[in-house]
This record gives structure tokens, sequence and C-alpha cells, in this order.
């Protein structure tokens, strides 16, 4: 069973640093990581709301690794959300092409992630 709160734990740390880093000031992430020397208003907004979403989900996590009855389906939710992710980011490479270093590893992470939240899921309670 601790197995299983510490890697929420983790997760919730993860993705909040991650969505913090989108969202508190979409225009300096931007420049920084991604080259892009400016974002219009509507880009601001989506990364703003995927910040939220991320975080929104991130709190799940935190609260599931205190409370038993919702800690499988919060692990569960963790390899969806990776792996949702993930097909989106291969999808992209493939059509778009080779994004930022950064984005890369993102793809890396979440794919790594995906089996491991499968892992974490099957251990016993």
């Amino acid at each position: 069973m601790l197995i299983k709160k510490y890697y929420l734990i983790f997760a919730v740390t993860a993705v909040s640093i991650i969505a913090l880093l989108y969202g508190v000031s979409p225009q300096w992430f931007a420049q920084t990581f991604l080259d892009v020397p400016e974002l219009s208003r509507d880009i601001a907004h989506i990364l703003r709301a995927v910040m939220c979403l991320y975080l929104g989900l991130g709190l799940f996590w935190l609260y599931a690794a205190f409370h038993d009855e919702y800690r499988n389906v919060a692990v569960l939710t963790t390899g969806i959300f990776a792996g949702g992710l993930v097909t989106g980011r291969i999808i992209s490479l493939f059509t778009d092409g080779q994004p930022s270093g950064l984005l890369i590893l993102y793809v890396v992470m979440e794919f790594v992630l995906v089996p491991v939240a499968y892992w974490v899921f099957k251990q016993p309670d």
C-alpha cells in the first residue's frame, strides 16, 4: 500500500511542477523552453487551462494518496493520463515533426510512466 501512496505523491509533485511551468507565465515558458518569441492570447489561455487540468487531477491524486478507497482509481488515472498525453505526442511527432527538446523529454517520461503506473496498480493493497 505504501508504494501506491508514495507513487501518487510523486505523481502530484511532478505534474504540479509541469503545470505551473506551463501556466503561471505562458509567455516566459514559451520563450525559455520552446524558443517561441511571442504567444497569442489564445495559446496563453490554453496553457493556463491545461495548468488547471493538471492541478485538478493532481489534487485528486493527492487526496487519494491518503484515502484508501480512491487509491487504486487514482493510480489507474495516472496511467491513463500519461497514456493519453504520450499518444497525442506520438501522433504529433509523425504529423508535425520533432518538437523542442523539452517536449521530447516529456514523451520519454510519459512513455515510461504508463507501464510503471500499471505495475503500481497491480501491487497488492
